[in-house]
């Protein structure tokens, strides 16, 4: 759901040379132990969040977030006691950074809502086209639990719930008779683009999804909606 920060949907993972072999469990503990606490975490999270994005949570074993990051297990669940946690933080972080360019483009357009919404389209576009973009992190890993009050998807539905909100005060800034209403069809429409992104190439993501909105307005402010 960029981009502002290096997180943000498609993590790298960590260059490893071709002829380097893996280090021992305990070169790894050793290693590990002397790295600042938070060196650690985020490299044991930079290596898991890469790992979800591009294989999915479930296909995805400790075991290989362990080896791909050359850190101990027991580093690992010092930081992150169970996979679960491991999942959340990854999912909550790429809030932050979803948020935290949302909001820099809200600080942009501050009195003219109709242009924040279409410059918001500009940049999930944009996410949209990017070779390596492969869909929403929160809904990608909420369809991969069915339980309805596992931790991840009880993340990925808040920050459901915060888009509405987000998009329910644009409607309300845009002076429309039912602000509700048109928040529900932008909701839809930002997350069915998520989901869709293999049916639009990089150059006419942002045109359709502005073309969406433009319409989607007009409706609104008609009465029609």
């Amino acid at each position: 759901m960029s981009s502002m920060a290096v997180h943000s949907f498609s993590h790298p993972l960590p260059a490893t040379a071709p002829s380097a072999r893996p280090k021992p469990a305990s070169r790894r503990a050793a290693t590990a132990s002397s790295e600042p606490v938070q060196d650690v975490r985020e490299r044991i999270l930079d290596t898991a969040s890469s790992l979800f994005y591009q294989r999915g949570v479930r296909a995805v074993g400790v075991d290989l977030v362990v080896a791909e990051a050359a850190v101990a297990k027991t580093s690992l669940y010092r930081y992150f006691p169970t996979k679960d946690d491991l999942i959340v933080a990854f999912l909550e972080r790429e809030d932050v950074d979803f948020w935290g360019l949302w909001d820099a483009v809200a600080a942009q357009h501050v009195g003219d809502p109709a242009a924040e919404l279409q410059a918001h389209m500009q940049w999930i576009g944009e996410r949209l086209g990017r070779s390596n973009y492969r869909g929403c992190p929160q809904i990608n890993v909420a369809a991969e639990f069915a339980e309805q009050d596992h931790p991840a998807r009880l993340v990925a539905r808040q920050h459901m719930v915060t888009l509405r909100s987000r998009l329910h005060g644009i409607a309300q800034r845009l002076g429309v008779p039912r602000p509700e209403a048109l928040a529900a069809q932008l909701a839809v429409l930002i997350n069915g683009a998520f989901v869709s992104s293999g049916l639009l190439s990089g150059e006419e993501a942002t045109p359709v999804l502005q073309a969406a909105v433009q319409a989607l307005l007009a409706g609104a402010r008609a009465g029609n909606t």
